[in-house]
């Protein structure tokens, strides 16, 4: 997929296009240095990981103004999701070297984000509007991660791939939760899980 392809399946301006061309020019240069993400979807970078982000945008509410990214990593969904106009994103990572290419990579965007470089167990907790994670555990777990950032209101968009039927039967042995799977755009194996209310415990009939 091209820059130009891109922009029109994410419907992005120019503008935001421009920002996120100088992300993935600075990730193909870190990527030579610590491994931000697989060797082998480089080639591929629009589609696999751009597109992959850029499509919960959609899925935003109206008025989300606070957006939490857990275990952020290369800044997959949330810098593009800055990018694209979320007002406050707050991104976690633990690995300091990552957390430098965020701070650099939301400078060269000119984008105002929250880069916290510490365990997400670690961060203090506040509500946020919107949670989200790519590729980084498996539901049953996520749900304790972001259990510190839920509000009565807080939307959670997880990017997920095979096996998310079992993934929300294990975690149903602990949560009570409303989730909506979403067909991926960038991933005809992948979806999107858009959880809406989340409660501890189990559903009981």
């Amino acid at each position: 997929m091209t820059p130009a392809a891109f922009a029109t399946a994410a419907d992005v301006s120019r503008e935001t296009l421009a920002r996120l061309e100088a992300y993935a020019a600075l990730l193909v240069k870190w990527q030579a240095r610590i491994n931000l993400v697989g060797g082998a979807t480089l080639a591929d970078l629009w589609r696999r990981h751009m597109l992959d982000s850029a499509q919960l945008h959609r899925l935003l509410p109206a008025q989300a103004r606070v957006l939490v990214d857990l275990g952020s990593g290369a800044g997959f969904p949330g810098l593009v999701l800055a990018a694209m106009g979320v007002p406050e994103v707050h991104l976690i990572e633990a690995d300091a070297r990552k957390c430098a290419f965020l701070r650099e990579a939301a400078r060269v965007m000119g984008v105002a984000v929250t880069v916290h470089n510490r365990r997400i167990a670690e961060v203090a907790p506040f509500a946020a509007d919107v949670v989200t994670a790519r590729a980084l555990a498996p539901l049953r777990e996520l749900l304790v991660l972001a259990a510190p950032f839920l509000g009565p209101d807080t939307m959670c968009l997880f990017l997920k791939g095979r096996g998310v039927e079992d993934e929300l039967t294990e975690a149903a042995k602990d949560w009570t939760i409303h989730a909506e799977m979403i067909a991926s755009l960038s991933d005809p194996l992948g979806s999107i899980l858009r959880i809406g209310e989340v409660k501890r415990g189990r559903a009981t009939a």
